[in-house]
C-alpha cells in the first residue's frame, strides 16, 4: 500500500513538474510574418522579410515571462515593387551587403487591460534601440502573437528621402508557432 501511494505521489509530482516546464516555440519565416508599410505624401508601399529564425520561450505558462529572440535575414526583404525592393536593399536603407542580419530580443513583457506591452531591443544597420509596442499574445498548443506599431526609421540611420518619405514606418507581426 505504501509503495502504491509513493508511486502515485511520484507520478503526480512529475505531472506537476511537466506542466510547469518552459515551453519553447521555434520561429521561422513560415510561422512568423514580419511586414512593414512605408508611406509618402502620394502613397504607400508594403513589404516584409521572408526569412527569419528564432525562438520564443514561455516559462511556467506565464506570458509576462515570455522571452523572444529573432534573427532576420535582411536579404530576404521584399516589397510590392521590384525596383523599390532593390533600392531598400542598398546602402540608402538596409545595406544588406554589409548588414545581412537584423534582430529583435525581448527585454520585458507586461500584461495590460487590452493584452500585453512588449519591450525589446531592435537591431537594424548595426544599431540597437529599445522599442515598446502593444501586442495580443496567447500560448498553448501554439503561440500566437499579433502586433502593429510604428518606428522612426531615422533612429537607425535610415535618412534617405527625408521630407519626401515619412520617417515613421508601420511594423506588423503575426506569429502562429506550434510546439
Amino acid at each position: 500500500m505504501f509503495r502504491t501511494l509513493f508511486a502515485l505521489g511520484i507520478v503526480a509530482l512529475c505531472a506537476l513538474t511537466a506542466t510547469a516546464a518552459d515551453v519553447k516555440y521555434a520561429l521561422t519565416g513560415d510561422n512568423t510574418k514580419l511586414t512593414f508599410v512605408g508611406k509618402k505624401p502620394d502613397g504607400k508601399h508594403e513589404g516584409g522579410f521572408a526569412k527569419l529564425s528564432g525562438s520564443a520561450t514561455v516559462p511556467d505558462g506565464d506570458l509576462t515571462k515570455l522571452s523572444v529572440s529573432i534573427d532576420i535575414a535582411t536579404d530576404s526583404l521584399f516589397s510590392d515593387d521590384a525596383k523599390l525592393t532593390a533600392h531598400l536593399k542598398n546602402a540608402d536603407f538596409f545595406d544588406v551587403k554589409n548588414q545581412p542580419k537584423a534582430a529583435f530580443k525581448s527585454t520585458k513583457i507586461e500584461k495590460t487591460e487590452k493584452g500585453f506591452t512588449v519591450t525589446g531591443d531592435l537591431t537594424l544597420l548595426g544599431k540597437t534601440k529599445s522599442v515598446t509596442f502593444p501586442a495580443t499574445i496567447a500560448a498553448g498548443d501554439a503561440l500566437t502573437v499579433t502586433a502593429a506599431f510604428e518606428i522612426d526609421r531615422t533612429q537607425w540611420g535610415m535618412n534617405y528621402g527625408k521630407g519626401k518619405i515619412n520617417d515613421t514606418v508601420t511594423i506588423g507581426i503575426s506569429v502562429t508557432a506550434k510546439k
